[in-house]
């Protein structure tokens, strides 16, 4: 999550602030904060905008497909109006934009998905639950770590999974640093992970790690 995320619009430079990025470069290049913060329009009282939309994608992120009006007026700085329009947006996004029923081929083909963890500050695991055509069913954040590590267990990754009766999964995580290279603990992860899968019916088919400059995946090194 960039820094900006605290500063008032205000004080940012003109070319570094969301609208004029947006205009510059396009939807693509603002993080999600940003988006948020566009979304938002403006702060409440002494929490600026930038501020409201990172406790904003905090709610979002924890709650998944599941957040709901009582999540958004709990956060201080937006009231049922506001609430309401995001509700409203995710809905939208959940019916017409949603990963759901992207056919999983590849590595490569999870990659879009991930991009808009790549730039956060710390370690994201994130695991897809996939249907028996590698369909994407539901995508989650399983544990969000320090900066370069976050401790994950089996049973964590694979209840959503069990719920979703998914077929098989595909798991990932971002490198803050920017390295792509596997840790000994993602290989270690990456083989308990395959073996609880083996025993659960459910196949870890992939283990991806990525940063904004690209990914590694344990399925093309011939790992799993």
């Amino acid at each position: 999550m960039k820094t900006f995320a605290y500063k008032d619009i205000a004080d940012m430079p003109v070319n570094e602030r969301p609208r004029e990025r947006f205009a510059a470069r396009g939807v693509n290049v603002l993080s999600d904060v940003e988006l948020l913060a566009l979304m938002l329009g403006s702060g409440s009282g002494k929490k600026n905008v930038n501020r409201l939309a990172v406790e904003l994608l905090r709610v979002v992120e924890n709650s998944g497909d599941d957040v709901n009006l009582d999540d958004l007026v709990a956060i201080n700085g937006i009231g049922l109006a506001r609430a309401a329009m995001i509700s409203a947006s995710l809905e939208f996004a959940r019916r017409r934009l949603r990963p759901a029923r992207r056919k999983i081929g590849q590595p490569s083909d999870v990659i879009p998905l991930l991009t808009h963890w790549a730039d956060r500050p710390q370690e994201h695991f994130l695991v897809l639950s996939l249907n028996g055509a590698h369909e994407v069913i539901r995508i989650r954040v399983i544990s969000q770590g320090i900066l370069d590590r976050t401790v994950v267990h089996p049973r964590e990754v694979f209840v959503d999974p069990l719920r979703d009766r998914a077929a098989a999964i595909v798991c990932a995580h971002n490198h803050p640093s920017g390295n792509k290279d596997p840790s000994s603990e993602d290989k270690k992860l990456t083989k308990q992970l395959r073996q609880s899968g083996d025993l659960l019916g459910i196949p870890l088919l992939d283990h991806i790690i990525f940063t904004e400059e690209g990914y590694f995946s344990f399925l093309e090194s011939g790992i799993v």
